[in-house]
């Protein structure tokens, strides 16, 4: 069987499995299904989920909305780790159960930068003498 793969060099089933994660978990998160105080008060994007070429990890990428007590929604995502595991296992019909690790998305961040770097006007001159 021939491995189709995307401009990036991940697999189009990677992608698509690590999009069905992402999915889940928007949706219980949505839903209020896990019963923390602080995922309780905090709307949380499920941006990207990465997932290992076994399956068997899913780097799971989010952001709460503002970026406000972010240190507060990944340990309150981290206590419930086990239960988000289990509910994305029904949800998504893998041979193993991914562990999930989550992380703060830093793109939103980045592009803020880049956007300031390039406003900034010393770049703008620059950019208007070509």
């Amino acid at each position: 069987m021939r491995k189709v793969e995307t401009l990036e060099g991940r697999s189009v089933r990677l992608l698509r499995v690590g999009e069905q994660v992402r999915h889940a978990l928007s949706g219980i998160l949505m839903r209020g299904d896990v019963h923390d105080e602080t995922l309780a008060s905090h709307l949380v994007s499920v941006t990207e989920v990465r997932m290992s070429p076994d399956l068997r990890h899913a780097t799971v990428f989010v952001k709460p909305l503002l970026g406000s007590d972010e240190a507060e929604v990944l340990a309150a995502l981290k206590k419930h780790v086990r239960y988000l595991k289990g509910e994305v296992a029904r949800r998504v019909n893998t041979k193993y159960a991914a562990d999930l690790k989550f992380i703060a998305d830093e793109s939103f961040d980045e592009g803020s930068r880049v956007d300031r770097l390039l406003r900034d006007p010393k770049v703008a001159q620059d950019l208007e003498r070509e």
